[in-house]
């Protein structure tokens, strides 16, 4: 006898039938992948709020000023580490153009403790401590001076500025406070803020007349200066 094969006809409804499972089936994939979303994002914090770079400042009201010229010709803002090595080899430089030309220019210094520096946040916290006595320039020249001392080190440095500190003689009780203030910490981090802003990423970093220096020679540096004091 011949094989007589079946024919199974889908009818009009079997078939809406099932396009309406496959949606339901996709309707719930997307369901799932929406609700995994939302809860991956909601675990995540939320980026930090960017400093808007409009406020970055080169010069505050509280900013160090270690020349006061009679009559301001030009200002020559610094961004620095005290422990930064290139700070310090430029040190004895700066400190003689302060003496050639601090009688006609500004020379203004910003903190920019680096964070691979270990004690460099530190640093910054005993200088401001003292000149929050009146003593900045003091403890900054002290902290050049001894850098081959504590640089470098992994190990917290605070001990060592405060005996620095002593023999200023400062107050210590005052400088403890100080250096243990928030505002003090605040103090620092708006100077770091505004130099990231206005594009420092290392130190010794030079603005004249808010222009950032790109320096090669110590000539160069001189003209640069002699030609904004005039």
């Amino acid at each position: 006898m011949p094989q007589t094969t079946t024919t199974t006809r889908t009818t009009p409804d079997t078939a809406a039938r099932t396009r309406l499972a496959i949606w339901i089936l996709l309707g719930l994939i997307v369901a799932g992948g929406v609700a995994w979303y939302v809860l991956a994002t909601a675990a995540k914090p939320s980026p930090p709020a960017v400093q808007p770079v409009a406020d970055a400042r080169l010069v505050r009201e509280d900013s160090h000023r270690v020349t006061a010229p009679a009559a301001e010709k030009a200002q020559l803002v610094e961004f620095l580490d005290f422990e930064c090595e290139s700070c310090l080899a430029a040190e004895p430089l700066v400190t003689k153009l302060k003496q050639e030309y601090g009688d006609r220019i500004t020379f203004v210094h910003r903190y920019f403790p680096l964070p691979g520096h270990r004690n460099s946040g530190t640093a910054a916290l005993a200088v401001e401590a003292a000149a929050q006595q009146g003593r900045y320039q003091e403890m900054a020249a002290k902290l050049f001076e001894t850098q081959p001392q504590w640089g470098g080190k992994q190990d917290s440095q605070a001990g060592v500025f405060r005996q620095f500190a002593q023999e200023l003689g400062l107050d210590l009780a005052a400088y403890d406070a100080a250096v243990g203030d928030e505002q003090t910490k605040e103090r620092i981090r708006r100077d770091v803020a505004d130099g990231k802003a206005l594009g420092v990423t290392g130190t010794p970093t030079f603005f004249l007349n808010g222009k950032k220096l790109t320096l090669d020679t110590e000539q160069q540096f001189r003209q640069l200066l002699t030609d904004a004091a005039r």
